[in-house]
């Protein structure tokens, strides 16, 4: 019966590393504009990049579909496990860092040219610690209106959530969880956290959609460097 758990544990966490691996900020801009979004702006498929190369749809798109890639495998796998609370979490962060992995490297992408982590991360603490979350959102939206830039509001909210998911739940598990990811997330943003340092980070105007036509090609230079 023991080994039998075991088996599904591993069929939860291959499904959420399966599921987070699926590049839909590439899927919808595709859909929606007929590009590429790795060939635009700073390549990246996350969902500023998707509105920079397609508007505003295909990005709202993208952010919420990359949050369900934390959410659903965690809500599933959390109705699934019985074990001891200590166990039931350290399982859920398993689950949770294993969509996480996927979506940073995707199978589907060979690995590469993956996402930054900010949405799914967010979508996994949506269940592992909501408050802890409320508390990052809020850093996110302040640093982003004080400072005018994504980059810098998302390294600030994955820089709290650690010390809020430990404030709030007391939960090593759930707290290793936040820190691991924290790192990953800094370690994604190297290259912003660099244009940062010499000045050269662009600032996020959420009036820009889609550059098309010769208007908007110096919009679209502008932003080639972005997050």
């Amino acid at each position: 019966m023991e080994a039998w758990c075991d088996i599904h544990k591993a069929v939860f966490v291959l499904f959420a590393y399966l599921l987070g691996s699926i590049p839909f900020g590439l899927v919808l801009t595709r859909m929606f504009a007929s590009k590429d979004v790795r060939k635009i702006g700073s390549g990246n498929i996350g969902a500023t990049n998707v509105f920079r190369a397609a508007g505003s749809i295909p990005a709202a798109l993208t952010l919420a579909a990359d949050a369900l890639k934390g959410v659903v495998p965690v809500y599933i796998a959390g109705w699934f496990v019985f074990s001891s609370t200590f166990q039931k979490e350290v399982f859920l962060c398993t689950v949770a860092f294993a969509a996480f992995i996927g979506h940073l490297y995707p199978v589907f992408l060979r690995f590469k040219t993956g996402g930054k982590g900010v949405a799914t991360a967010a979508g996994c603490f949506i269940l592992l610690c909501p408050w802890a979350l409320s508390a990052g959102l809020l850093v996110f939206i302040l640093s982003l209106r004080l400072f005018g830039r994504v980059s810098v509001g998302s390294l600030a909210a994955c820089a709290v959530i650690p010390i809020a998911v430990w404030a709030v739940s007391c939960s090593q598990a759930v707290t290793y969880f936040a820190a691991v990811t924290a790192i990953f997330i800094f370690i994604r943003h190297r290259d912003n956290i660099k244009r940062l340092r010499e000045g050269k980070e662009p600032t996020f105007n959420f009036r820009i959609g889609p550059c098309n036509g010769r208007k908007n090609r110096s919009i679209r230079s502008k932003y080639r460097s972005g997050p």
